[in-house]
Formats: structure tokens, sequence, C-alpha cells
């Protein structure tokens, strides 16, 4: 098992920050060379504390924003522009920086594309949903209406 330090968020294992064990090729193979993680060492534990006070500042901050923030989105229909045929199945399927485009085009905000989960693929016209980790305790249902692009 690899001890190491979190520099980013990782879904399903943690945020910046946090001190996790891994298996090693794990480790080795995807999180350090992707820039996710550093190997812990007694040095590194001392970052630890200014990545979380930092991180932790702005969740507090951020909170009241995040909450106005989903409200916008839940009560909005995001519209989105996308080539199809002609029984309206798409060339391809919507991508989660397709969602996070739509979003800031329609002036709601920037999301990040990371924290955009869509349930499952989008490939025809319609409407469909996707789901936007704002926080770790708020969440927020966005609905999608696909178009066909002319």
């Amino acid at each position: 098992m690899a001890k190491l330090i979190l520099t980013s968020e990782v879904s399903g294992l943690g945020s910046a920050g946090d001190v996790v064990e891994v298996k090693n090729g794990y480790a080795r193979n995807f999180l350090i060379p992707q820039g996710f993680a550093v190997a812990w060492s007694r040095g590194g534990e001392k970052q630890v504390a200014s990545i979380r006070a930092a991180r932790d500042a702005r969740t507090i901050h951020d909170h009241e924003e995040a909450v106005a923030l989903k409200t916008a989105l839940e009560a909005a229909t995001v519209k989105l522009s996308v080539k199809a045929g002609a029984e309206g199945r798409l060339f391809g399927s919507v991508k989660t920086t397709d969602v996070a485009n739509a979003v800031k085009d329609a002036g709601l905000g920037d999301l990040d594309k990371r924290k955009i989960h869509i349930t499952s693929p989008i490939k025809a016209v319609g409407e469909h949903e996707a789901t936007v980790r704002l926080r770790d305790d708020l969440t927020a249902v966005i609905a999608l209406q696909v178009v066909a692009a002319k």
C-alpha cells in the first residue's frame, strides 16, 4: 500500500489535501503520473494543513453561493444544440464539457466538468438530466434539452 497526498479531487477517493492509502499500482500508474497525488512525506504533511485550510475557507465562503447556484440551475432548462441525424440520433454523445459550456452560455455560471455526472449516455435529442456536485453535501439536477443543430 502506498501513502499519498491528493493534490486535486479524485472521485470516490477524496479531495485535495487528503492523505490516502491506495494500492501501489494505482498510485504508480494513475494517480502520480496524472498529477492527482504526490507521495507522502513528513515535509508534505505540513502542506496538507495549508491545503485543507485553503479548501475549508473556500467551502465556507461558497456555501451561500452554492445554494443560490443550485436554485438557479434547477429552475432553468439548459438548451444544448448538437449535430444529429434524421431520426434524432446524435453523431456521438453529449459530454460533460458540452454541459458545462451550455450552462456557461446560458449565463448560469461556470461549472467544473469533473463535477458533472451524466447518468446514462445522451445519444438522442430530447429531455435529459445531469447532476452536478456543487459541494460535498450539495448536488443539483440540471434539466437538459438536447436539440438538433441546424
